[in-house]
């Protein structure tokens, strides 16, 4: 597949881009999405919710009422959780919620993503370019100019980490700069329009082009 390489002015600069069929060109594999997207989500939980159980409930153990001759349930004590400020039965405790996934499956829902994208059309290459100094207005004004809809969420994939173009997006709710050893399924999927800079394809046909 190939695609024109446009300048930061959204004019084509002439050259184009070839993605790997291998990468850019399979048959998606939507339950290998699910299972990373998942996995990505399970590993940002903290897992730290903790409630207090009948043991941990700082209230006195004395007996409510008496065992028999109330005409009403026997009551240990008012740590019982059916009391108001009782201990909670089987609250959540701190763990973790993460899991494992093989590298392959990592690998092919992540290449299974590029493909969705491919076939969307909602794939831009730009051109190599570089900012002397963080801009917003510059990078979002690159944004319109490759005719990315206001409303929509623009994933930026760098070939190696640049601080000034990062620091310009910051500030842009649905813009997200990242490079491509830090790209996701999750992102990818989050994103409307995927912008590889120029070099980041040939990085993407070697990582992803041999697994």
């Amino acid at each position: 597949m190939e695609l024109s390489v446009y300048k930061i002015d959204g004019q084509e600069s002439g050259k184009k881009a070839i993605l790997d069929d291998a990468v850019f060109g399979l048959e998606p594999n939507d339950h290998a999405i699910y299972l990373d997207v998942k996995q990505y989500l399970a590993n940002q939980r903290q897992g730290t919710s903790k409630t207090k159980e009948r043991n941990e409930v700082a209230y006195s153990t004395k007996k409510v009422i008496r065992q028999k001759g109330s005409g009403g349930a026997r009551h240990g004590s008012i740590k019982a959780p059916i009391y108001v400020g009782g201990g909670r039965t089987f609250g959540p405790k701190p763990r973790d919620y993460s899991f494992k996934l093989n590298k392959k499956l990592k690998q092919l829902a992540r290449k299974s993503a590029l493909s969705h994208k491919a076939k969307d059309g909602a794939i831009t290459v730009l051109e190599q370019f570089n900012m002397d100094v963080p801009k917003t207005a510059e990078l979002l004004g690159i944004c319109q100019n490759l005719n990315m809809a206001e409303r929509a969420k623009v994933l930026m994939v760098l070939p190696e980490n640049n601080n000034n173009i990062y620091l310009s997006s910051r500030n842009l709710q649905r813009v997200k700069v990242i490079t491509s050893s830090e790209l996701t399924t999750y992102d990818l999927m989050n994103a409307t329009n995927l912008v590889l800079v120029e070099d980041t394809v040939e990085q993407l046909n070697q990582q992803l082009g041999r697994a």
